[in-house]
């Protein structure tokens, strides 16, 4: 429910922006890149019992040690899938077209005025599904109605985790990764409040399946060229390559439900589910997923002016 939640809110947004239309994929290449990365981040992410949001951004704050391995691994997956999609293979040649005049912008009121009209119908249409679910079905309801107003974020904000990882190994850019530490810095602490409440948090394995599955992840999100939220919104705005991507990731999580039971005990069941709060106690386990996500944060920023300070002689020699 909060998945079908997420898309309703992604279309209703992209139909408030007018920004909706088919936009296909240039080359054979990048259909194969979006299948492929996508079985493998699907199955890298149902392997570590959740996306970038599961098992990482939601995860962290729930003070469940398996977030931490997820993430590490990601980075480091990410890191590889960066280097990989830079070989000569994934250069697609670009084609130069002769015009003889600029073409000028083309803004069309009446089509934004009827696509703004229908992303209400889809909007209040979502809110309405949500309620009716949420009067028999309190939690399916309440699931349905975050999704949509999740949809409507990340839509809207152009939320991509794909490129807060991938952006900073190859351009540097780390507004993103910035902006997803000091998210989890604040979820965190509302997570604690209602834990001391008597909410309990979601806690995974700290296996072997955190770590595997956050290297094929962040290698197949980079590879596909988005991550479980990344396509959701730009599948819906029309771009024809995420549709592949969706498409992947299905096919890879279906995978790992056929095999899961082969994989689990070696990899996952057999491990303990470690809670910070309860391993150094309530304050305990608060200071140090802020002492990590401090860390975290220096980390990123150590890397942004190394990357700069890096690329600076080069830039002063080509324009020399």
């Amino acid at each position: 429910m909060m998945i079908l939640g997420m898309f309703g809110g992604c279309f209703a947004a992209a139909l408030w922006a007018n920004n909706v239309k088919l936009r296909m994929p240039r080359s054979r290449i990048r259909i194969m890149q979006a299948i492929i990365g996508g079985i493998i981040a699907g199955f890298g992410a149902r392997l570590a019992m959740g996306c970038n949001l599961a098992a990482f951004f939601t995860g962290i704050p729930q003070f469940s040690l398996h977030a931490w391995f997820f993430a590490i691994a990601t980075a480091i997956g990410s890191w590889f899938g960066a280097r990989f999609t830079l070989l000569p293979i994934f250069r697609i040649p670009v084609k130069m077209q002769k015009v003889s005049a600029a073409s000028p912008l083309t803004h069309k009121p009446d089509q934004a005025r009827r696509r703004f009209r229908l992303g209400m119908l889809v909007f209040f249409g979502m809110l309405g599904w949500a309620l009716l679910t949420a009067m028999n079905q309190p939690k399916l309801g309440l699931a349905m109605l975050f999704g949509v107003g999740f949809g409507l974020l990340i839509e809207r904000a152009q939320i991509c985790f794909t490129s807060a990882f991938r952006d900073m190994w190859i351009t540097g850019r780390t507004h993103m990764a910035k902006a997803i530490i000091i998210g989890m810095a604040v979820s965190a602490i509302g997570i604690f409040s209602y834990v001391q409440l008597g909410v309990e948090p979601k806690i995974m394995w700290a296996g072997p399946n955190a770590v595997i599955g956050g290297l094929l992840f962040g290698f197949g999100i980079v590879l596909a060229g988005g991550c479980e939220t990344g396509w959701m919104y730009r599948a819906v705005e029309g771009q024809v390559h995420y549709w592949w991507v969706g498409l992947g990731n299905v096919i890879g999580s279906t995978i790992l439900a056929y095999y899961w039971d082969d994989f689990a005990p070696a990899l996952a069941t057999d491990w303990d589910k470690i809670n910070l709060l309860k391993t150094f106690g309530p304050m305990g386990g608060l200071l140090v997923t802020y002492l990590l996500l401090f860390t975290a944060l220096m980390l990123i920023i150590g890397w942004e002016k190394r990357f700069f300070r890096r690329a600076a002689p080069q830039t002063a020699k080509e324009i020399a």
